[in-house]
């Protein structure tokens, strides 16, 4: 797939004040002390900002998830900046050091392996305890895998919920899943690929098989591929395809429509009405089909509704 990029020159994003240090041919300055918090690309290495590079290029180290990935990008675009490890296992106990050196006026920047830090990866410890201490944290925006997905799925974004991945568990993410069964807004989420099939068929059971919904893959890269549809066709989809549960996944899937969300307290009424007649699974199956519902979002509502225990299972 062809691309074309067009950059800015660094002339049309400067940053001045006190303790600046200008980069460069670029005019653009760094700033002292200062955590500047840097999105790298997600898979096209055109997509690092020309702002990005100076700024990585001038502050004095740059902390990263994993220094061996990062040098590849950094190697790409000519930049000799030292690089630090800051991940989650080492992060909180390597805040303090860190922040001490801030304060004592150097530059930090802040990458992921992809995208934008922070965003379902590391850094908060830093960013808050950099934040508290009165170092400026600074951002320097670009790639983010959700909002690429989000910006070419199809589906509202004037609102949305970015819910990150979803627990690794089965009936920890299926509970997960079914508390955003009436949920109004977009809803977007990360999946691992081994899990993509399964987290697909959750959907269908908490939010039902009609409900739009994206796959996004492997977004900028060479391999990039979307599948749109209904849950339910996705599922079969999936399972057709062994390139579907390949590489990075953002999963992007339509609100509830308002229709159904009023309709959850009528559900609840009529799964009182049914339950007071009949068994479990009879009521399960009559309120399914009277009022769209997924599955698995009734089936604990009876759960709830009816704590006498057992009857009919």
């Amino acid at each position: 797939m062809s691309r074309t990029h067009q950059g800015l020159s660094g002339e049309e994003a400067l940053g001045t004040g006190t303790g600046a240090v200008s980069v460069g041919a670029t005019g653009l300055s760094i700033e002292r002390p200062a955590l500047y918090v840097v999105a790298t690309p997600i898979g096209n290495l055109a997509d690092l900002s020309p702002r990005a590079v100076a700024i990585l290029r001038g502050v004095d180290t740059i902390l990263c998830e994993d220094t061996r990935h990062s040098r590849r990008l950094l190697e790409a675009h000519g930049i000799t900046t030292p690089l630090q490890a800051c991940h989650e296992h080492n992060e909180r106990r390597s805040v303090g050091a860190l922040v001490e050196r801030l304060t004592s006026g150097q530059a930090f920047a802040l990458i992921s392996d992809a995208g934008t830090p922070l965003i379902s990866d590391p850094g908060y410890a830093l960013v808050a305890a950099a934040g508290a201490a009165g170092v400026p944290v600074l951002a320097v925006p670009g790639a983010c895998a959700f909002v690429a997905a989000l910006s070419i799925a199809g589906l509202p974004t004037d609102r949305f919920v970015f819910e990150g991945f979803l627990p690794a568990r089965g009936e920890a993410r299926r509970e997960r899943l079914r508390t955003l069964g009436e949920e109004t807004r977009t809803l977007v989420f990360y999946e691992a690929p081994h899990r993509l099939s399964a987290t697909l068929a959750d959907m269908v059971g908490a939010f039902g098989g009609a409900r739009a919904a994206v796959v996004a893959r492997e977004l900028t890269k060479r391999f990039e591929s979307t599948y749109r549809g209904t849950l339910e066709n996705l599922v079969a989809r999936v399972d057709a395809d062994a390139n579907a549960t390949r590489g990075e996944l953002v999963i992007v899937v339509a609100g509830a429509p308002a229709a159904a969300t009023a309709g959850a307290a009528d559900a609840d009424r009529l799964l009182g009405i049914l339950l007071a007649e009949t068994d479990r699974k009879t009521a399960l199956r009559i309120a399914q089909a009277l009022t769209g519902l997924g599955r698995n979002a009734l089936y604990q509502r009876i759960l709830d509704l009816d704590g006498a225990g057992p009857r009919g299972d």
